[in-house]
C-alpha cells in the first residue's frame, strides 16, 4: 500500500538518533522538565500575532481558543467542515479555515501567516504519522515559530497501543523538523466518562476496563488553557515534554461515588474485562483502530502508566486544575435521566 510505504520512509528518515525522555514514576509527583530540543533556525516570538488551532471545535481546541481570545491573541481555526460550532467561533472573531490534516494544500493554507500552532490528531482514527509529516513540512515552509503538540502519557517506543506508539513517533517527527515544539502528555481525560454516558444515564452503571487502577483525570478545559498559555508566550517551552494530570488520583469506584453524590442516585462501577469491553466499543460503533488502542491503554492503566500527579497545570496556567466533582457537576445533564413531563 503506497500510504504505508510513505509513512515508513518518513519515520525512518526522522527517527534516527538519540532520544531523551522524561523520567517519571507512577504515583510520584513529576517536576517540570523535558528533553533537549533539536537546535532550530526559527526565531521564537515573544508576542504571537496569530495562532492556528486544529481540532478547533473539540473540547481542548475550543477552550484553547477561549483563553487566547481572553488574552487578545488573534486566532485562526482549522475545521473539517463549517457547521453551527464553527459559526459560533466565527461570531467570536475567530478566522475559520476548512481543511483536512491529510491534505497538504489545505494545511499549508491554514498555516500561512501563522506564528504558532496547536496540533491535535483525533485518536479515534489512524493516520497521525502522515498528518504529522504533512503538518511539519507545511509549518517549515510557512515559517511557523512554535508548535504545541497534543500527545499522550502512554506515548513511548514500546507501547502496545498502535496509536500510542504512533504518538511517540509523531513527537520525534516534530523534534526533527527544527521548529520549536512542546509536547503535551496528559493522562486520561475526565471526558472519558462521556464514552459510557449512555450506561450511566440509562443503567446507572459506570462501565470501563480499568480494574482498580487509580489516576488523576484531567479536564479538557484545563488542557485548553495549557495550550493557550504556551502559545501566547512560548519562551522557555521549546523542547519540553509535559506530563499533565488532574488534581487527585481516583479509582473508578471513587468516581462512581462522586457520580452518585452529584446525580442523587446510586451509580455502580462495573469493572469489565478488557476483551469484553472491546465488544462494547464495537457495538457503540467505534473503529477497530480505537478499540485496539483502548484495549492496550486499559492494560497500561492497570499497570500504573497513567498514574501520578504534579502541579504543572497550575504552574503553566496560574490556575488549579478542575476537580472531578466539578467536571461532573458542569456536565451533569449528560449523565442525568430525562425529566418526565408531569403536565401530560
Amino acid at each position: 500500500m503506497v500510504l504505508g510505504l510513505r509513512q515508513v520512509s518518513v519515520v525512518d528518515h526522522y527517527v534516527r538518533g538519540a532520544y531523551l525522555d522524561i523520567n517519571r514514576s507512577p504515583g510520584r509527583k513529576q517536576p517540570i522538565t523535558g528533553q533537549a530540543s533539536v537546535v532550530s533556525n526559527h526565531n521564537q516570538k515573544k508576542i504571537m500575532k496569530k495562532i492556528l488551532i486544529t481540532g478547533a471545535t473539540g473540547a481542548v481546541g475550543k477552550n484553547a481558543i477561549k483563553k487566547l481570545l481572553e488574552l487578545k491573541v488573534p486566532v485562526r481555526a482549522l475545521v473539517h467542515k463549517a457547521d453551527a460550532r464553527s459559526e459560533q467561533l466565527s461570531a467570536q472573531g475567530v478566522e475559520i479555515v476548512e481543511g483536512d490534516l491529510s491534505d497538504f494544500d489545505s494545511v499549508s493554507t491554514a498555516l500561512k501567516g501563522v506564528t504558532g500552532a496547536y496540533y491535535m490528531y483525533p485518536i479515534q482514527v489512524p493516520g497521525i504519522l502522515e498528518g504529522t509529516a504533512i503538518f511539519a513540512q507545511a509549518a517549515i515552509e510557512e515559517g511557523v515559530g512554535f508548535i504545541v503538540n497534543m500527545s499522550q502519557i502512554a506515548a513511548r517506543k514500546v507501547a502496545k497501543s498502535h496509536a500510542s506508539q504512533d504518538h511517540w513517533i509523531a513527537e520525534r517527527l516534530f523534534d526533527r523538523s527544527g521548529i520549536p515544539v512542546a509536547h503535551l502528555r496528559p493522562t486520561f481525560f475526565a471526558e472519558w466518562l462521556m464514552y459510557t454516558a449512555k450506561f450511566i444515564k440509562e443503567q446507572s452503571q459506570l462501565i470501563l476496563p480499568f480494574g482498580e487502577a487509580h489516576y488523576a483525570p484531567i479536564a479538557a478545559e484545563d488542557l485548553g488553557r495549557v495550550v493557550a498559555s504556551i502559545l501566547a508566550d512560548p519562551l522557555g517551552h521549546a523542547g519540553q515534554i509535559y506530563p499533565l494530570f488532574g488534581p487527585k488520583e481516583l479509582t473508578q469506584f471513587e468516581i462512581a461515588e462522586i457520580l452518585s453524590e452529584v446525580l442523587g442516585r446510586k451509580i455502580t462501577y462495573v469493572p469489565m474485562e478488557i476483551e469484553a469491553f472491546k465488544g462494547v466499543l464495537k457495538n457503540m460503533g467505534y473503529t477497530p483502530h480505537f478499540s485496539q488502542h483502548v484495549s492496550a491503554v486499559a492494560q497500561d492503566c492497570r499497570d500504573g502508566v497513567f498514574s501520578g500527579t504534579n502541579d504543572l497545570v497550575e504552574k503553566l496556567t496560574g490556575q488549579m486544575p478542575l476537580q472531578m466533582v466539578d467536571y461532573i457537576i458542569k456536565n451533569k445533564a449528560a449523565f442525568s435521566l430525562a425529566e418526565k413531563n408531569h403536565n401530560k
